[in-house]
């Protein structure tokens, strides 16, 4: 049996959901799926509130922690970008009783994901295929759509992963079509400034079908993600257009990722958003757009971009940061 000591309680805070698990890191896989447990974010005053109550309502015992958080982790502090939470690492530390605690950007966590991943835990969106583990230096680009629009990126060199964090989601959106700079006219008179995750997660198909239904001179009402796909999916004709729009306009995105990080060696589409749009992405614009990158065309039909499927990407990256040994520069 593990003792307690090697437990490290896992914590992957997006702008909805708390989602807590254990890691055993003396395990082959080290992310405990059945201690996997969530919570709405809106329930608790902080992360070391919701973090107590998973550990007194399961019972689980901890010393250590990995929690990675959907906003900028800037020294002891992060800010959750879609929710009210602050967060301090010492504060959260000493509330909770650890001897250790990393606070990392979640898409890091879901860019160490990589080197835990199996086969069966992801698909090809396109023609070209991955196989997990690679020997040799990798780049890796990872994004996800769920509450908003995660970036990141895995470089693996000399046998050592570094995932990168970046709040790439916030760069601005760029058209490709006239329908394409339609849309971002609309926007922009509701937004100003344009970034990528204006379009690009579940409120953004949502800013999508509005500003399509505007341009059209109609008034759609309240709309949530879920009524557009599933009004897709009975041929609703605007409906069916947004979901169109969003793959194709997320496929060109996650190229121009691969382009700036060079991740040659494949792009890996994350969040909550990808595996209930995964038939609408297979049969869409998306690796279109993808590869249509002009002189790079013929080397961007070569990079795998491939959806995952893991239930708790977020949570089994924190467990392969658990497993690493700290560096001497990182926090305690």
């Amino acid at each position: 049996m593990t003792e307690p000591g090697a437990l490290v309680l896992l914590a992957d805070i997006g702008g909805t959901n708390a989602r807590f698990a254990l890691a055993d890191q003396a395990a082959p896989a080290p992310l405990l799926l059945d201690s996997v447990r969530e919570y709405p974010v809106a329930e608790f005053p902080s992360l070391a509130d919701a973090a107590r109550h998973h550990l007194d309502t399961t019972g689980a015992s901890a010393r250590r922690g990995v929690f990675a958080v959907a906003g900028r982790v800037d020294g002891d502090e992060a800010r959750i970008t879609n929710h009210p939470w602050v967060i301090s690492r010492r504060r959260t530390q000493s509330a909770l009783g650890f001897e250790r605690l990393q606070l990392v950007n979640d898409f890091a966590a879901q860019s160490m994901a990589i080197t835990l991943l199996q086969a069966g835990d992801v698909v090809p969106v396109g023609g070209t295929t991955w196989t997990p583990r690679q020997p040799g230096d990798r780049t890796y680009a990872v994004i996800g759509p769920g509450t908003g629009l995660g970036v990141g990126g895995l470089v693996v060199r000399d046998g050592h992963s570094y995932p990168l964090e970046t709040e790439g989601g916030h760069t601005s959106f760029p058209p490709g079509t006239p329908e394409e700079i339609d849309i971002l006219e609309h926007l922009s008179a509701q937004f100003g400034r344009v970034s990528n995750e204006r379009l690009i997660c579940g409120p953004g198909l949502v800013n999508l079908h509005r500003a399509l239904s505007e341009i059209a001179g109609e008034d759609p009402g309240p709309m949530r993600p879920s009524d557009i796909t599933a009004r897709a999916a009975e041929g609703d004709v605007r409906c069916m257009r947004a979901v169109d729009v969003y793959c194709a306009v997320f496929g060109a995105i996650a190229g121009d990722l691969v382009l700036t990080l060079g991740a040659w060696d494949g792009v890996f589409l994350t969040g909550g958003l990808v595996p209930k749009m995964l038939r609408s992405l297979q049969h869409s614009g998306f690796r279109q757009r993808f590869e249509h990158k002009g002189r790079f065309s013929a080397n961007m039909a070569r990079v795998p971009s491939m959806a995952v499927l893991h239930p708790q990407p977020g949570l089994l990256g924190a467990a392969a940061i658990a497993c690493q040994p700290p560096r001497p520069d990182a926090s305690q």
